[in-house]
């Protein structure tokens, strides 16, 4: 079984008024392989997968689909075509039973009635070829995640899926989950399924791939064999001979006092951070692939995240519970998803911006809250109305700002930045990162973990590499190239050549 079943050709997206985020990019799966898809962020990923699952249509290329050309103007008419997407994200219902789940979309009936018991019946079918061992019955919302992910792929096998895409699907599972999903990859490819697996890390596709190909800057560069291919050449194919860096500008040395130092905090999903150690003044960045542990640290910092933990912070003993111990401690932190967890999206923006600041007030005095807010949204150079106005009606940089507001408002001498500047456009970026600086200046202490290690590189002190929740390597970006840094964060701590 060697033949084609998708093939993609010279595919290329474009959104006016000159953007290009795919230029020519394409692969062949052939039926019962594993093919995965390597590139750093920003190489086109998301827009190909997007473009293949039919989320998008394309400015340009072609797919086949078995040798026969397709066009998709939905993800259903990609599903009834043989093409199953699983998001790294799961777009499961919660609240729904598993089987519900399966066939949302396309429920079998009976003269045009709804017939439970075949749902039910062709459920068990599917979890049984995944080796589920849970029911149909169960809600999704009760299961682990490792079983969210299985509840996925057996629905992909309900729409007889020919290709089942797999965008990150080791971000949320620790070693033993990810060895079942493996399992059933391979039970999968051997029944003649074809599998595209997306990821960063070389030693899963090591273990569960049979090709990888390579895009950059929204071009594929190569498809290559895994077994046959040493690491060196797969993190070259990535990066590229000639890679401009980006420019960095002089930074004094942080000479400030020890802020925090965490001599080790352990946590779930192996969690383990050693000797880390925060100066006031300091920006300090954190890299990491999805699902490196660097969220997790900065929850367990901001009390948000169950921990165990032997830390110093201003010279004193912090071990956190809840949040509001973190915050009274002088720590804010700005979320990953400011829409669910950094702001009250229909609330003004003179009461998002105090909140933390009104902790232990009974009263609110709305007057007095405008006057502390006013001020600051000008230092941030914020769009809006007046501060009465709904934050759900900023654009997504000035909801930024707003979230960035309230932590300056309250004092905050730790600031915690979880991917502030995802989602802003290049302006926005640039005054996220000059405020930050200027923050430092004044005697805080940043943490900021970005996917975006360009954006880090420019503007941190030091870039600790996060891998499998562990920091296993600090940089000085002074006297590091980016290069450096970026083999260390695809490669972790062992690599194949």
């Amino acid at each position: 079984m060697t033949e084609d079943v998708l093939t993609i050709r010279h595919l290329a997206k474009r959104f006016p008024p000159n953007i290009v985020a795919l230029e020519d990019a394409g692969l062949s799966v052939r039926r019962g392989e594993v093919h995965c898809l390597l590139g750093a962020n920003g190489a086109g990923k998301s827009t190909f997968l997007k473009l293949v699952a039919g989320a998008m249509m394309p400015s340009a290329g072609e797919i086949r689909v078995d040798g026969q050309p397709v066009s998709f103007r939905k993800p259903s008419e990609a599903a009834a075509a043989g093409i199953s997407m699983i998001y790294q994200e799961l777009d499961l219902v919660p609240q729904l039973t598993v089987a519900e789940n399966l066939f949302l979309g396309h429920p079998p009936a009976r003269l045009g009635f709804l017939d439970k018991g075949h749902r039910r019946a062709r459920a068990a079918e599917a979890l049984a070829r995944v080796g589920a061992q849970f029911g149909p019955d169960a809600r999704v919302e009760s299961l682990s995640v490792a079983n969210q992910q299985l509840t996925a792929i057996a629905r992909s096998l309900t729409r007889a899926a020919k290709v089942i895409i797999m965008d990150e699907p080791s971000a949320a599972l620790n070693e033993t989950e990810l060895k079942a999903v493996f399992r059933v990859i391979r039970e999968l490819t051997a029944q003649g399924v074809a599998i595209v697996y997306v990821s960063h890390r070389l030693g899963e596709l090591r273990e569960i791939g049979d090709r990888v190909t390579v895009l950059r800057a929204g071009r594929t560069i190569e498809t290559f064999d895994v077994a046959g291919t040493p690491d060196s050449a797969l993190v070259e194919a990535i990066l590229g001979r000639e890679r401009t860096l980006v420019e960095r500008r002089d930074r004094p040395p942080v000479t400030g006092e020890v802020m925090l130092q965490v001599d080790r905090l352990t946590g779930p999903q192996g969690l383990d951070i050693r000797d880390f150690t925060l100066r006031r003044g300091e920006i300090c960045g954190l890299t990491g692939l999805n699902g490196s542990g660097r969220t997790s640290f900065l929850k367990a910092l901001f009390g948000a995240l169950p921990h165990e933990a032997q830390m110093v912070l201003k010279g004193a003993p912090y071990a956190p519970r809840r949040p509001k111990d973190a915050i009274r401690a002088g720590l804010g932190l700005v979320p990953e998803n400011r829409k669910t967890e950094g702001l009250i999206l229909d609330a003004p923006i003179y009461k998002n911006a105090t909140l933390p600041a009104m902790q232990g007030q009974i009263l609110a005095r709305h007057r007095a809250q405008k006057a502390r807010t006013v001020p600051v949204l000008k230092q941030l150079s914020t769009k809006y109305g007046n501060p009465d106005q709904k934050v759900v009606q900023l654009s997504g940089g000035n909801q930024q700002k707003v979230v960035l507001a309230k932590w300056i408002i309250k004092g905050s001498e730790l600031l915690l930045l979880d991917e502030p500047s995802r989602g802003l456009d290049i302006g926005a970026k640039a005054d996220l990162y000059a405020l930050v600086d200027g923050l430092a200046k004044q005697g805080a202490a940043v943490i900021v973990a970005s996917s975006e290690l360009e954006e880090l590189y420019a503007a941190c002190d030091t870039i600790w590499v996060f891998h499998e929740g562990r920091n296993i390597a600090q940089f000085n970006p002074a006297s590091t190239d980016q290069d450096t840094i970026l083999k260390r964060q695809i490669l972790g701590e062992h690599h194949h050549d």
